[in-house]
């Protein structure tokens, strides 16, 4: 992986955090793209006092003019873009309505809504469609699109955010499809419970009941969706695409 430039969206934090470590230790070029730039800029710092190998770039996924500026910054430095991991999302739970005592007293709004498909589904279409015509360019790539086992099967007060994550198991099969002529490799990873800091931020409760309910018993740990993007990236995948991976220590099989 030592000649490959890797862009991984959301990197600054959790499972991107990981993800670009991951990539880093075995060689890679890596871009982190974060709204967060403060923790983004001193990550990279860390990892790279150098510079040489390493870069952060504040980017907003859903504005095509920050995606298209980080883009060219990227080939700029590295020459090239081999992998692109479409990690970026965020959560706004609410159920889609709550009824208590025969009236209406709640509801999913559309602030809420808009900002989950805002970034969780444009964010990812914007930064596949700019990176495209480079790694065609090049003679080929990989998109990693980051889903979730929500995405497979719903689940209570995340009508924004499972419609989201179903929608880019679509995209990630269409562009499959669409791509594959060029080289380029789509697929996506459907994380079940992993010991994030969001998670963390969660009552103890909910975080037992989650637990009781994955068969390996314990949560994921952003290494291990890491490690699935390494390998999906890696020439070992060179005949996978189109396809979904879960990695949720069988919480499906347990549910």
């Amino acid at each position: 992986m030592s000649t490959h430039t890797v862009i991984v969206t959301g990197g600054a934090a959790g499972i991107g955090r990981a993800t670009v470590e991951r990539f880093f230790a075995a060689g890679a070029n890596v871009a982190v793209w974060d709204v967060d730039a403060a923790r983004g800029a001193a990550f990279v710092a860390e990892l790279d006092p150098a510079g040489t190998r390493a870069t952060f770039q504040a980017v907003d996924v859903t504005n095509t003019a920050s995606v298209t500026d980080a883009i060219a910054l990227v080939i700029a430095k590295f020459g090239r873009i081999d992998v692109l991991i479409n990690n970026a999302g965020i959560t706004r739970d609410a159920t889609l309505v709550k009824w208590k005592e025969g009236a209406l007293v709640g509801q999913m709004d559309d602030a809420a809504f808009d900002a989950v498909v805002s970034v969780n589904q444009r964010g990812v279409f914007v930064c596949t469609r700019g990176v495209v015509p480079q790694m065609i360019q090049q003679g080929g790539g990989v998109i990693l699109n980051a889903t979730s086992v929500v995405g497979l099967y719903g689940n209570f007060g995340q009508t924004n955010y499972a419609g989201t994550k179903f929608a880019v198991i679509g995209m990630t099969k269409t562009w499959s499809r669409e791509l594959g002529k060029y080289g380029i490799r789509v697929n996506a990873v459907a994380p079940g419970f992993i010991a994030t800091e969001l998670v963390a931020k969660m009552p103890e409760k909910v975080i037992a009941g989650m637990v009781q309910h994955t068969p390996l018993g314990r949560m994921g740990q952003p290494v291990d969706i890491a490690n699935a993007y390494y390998w999906l990236a890696s020439s070992d995948a060179s005949f996978v695409t189109g396809a979904v991976f879960s990695i949720d220590g069988g919480i499906v099989l347990g549910t």
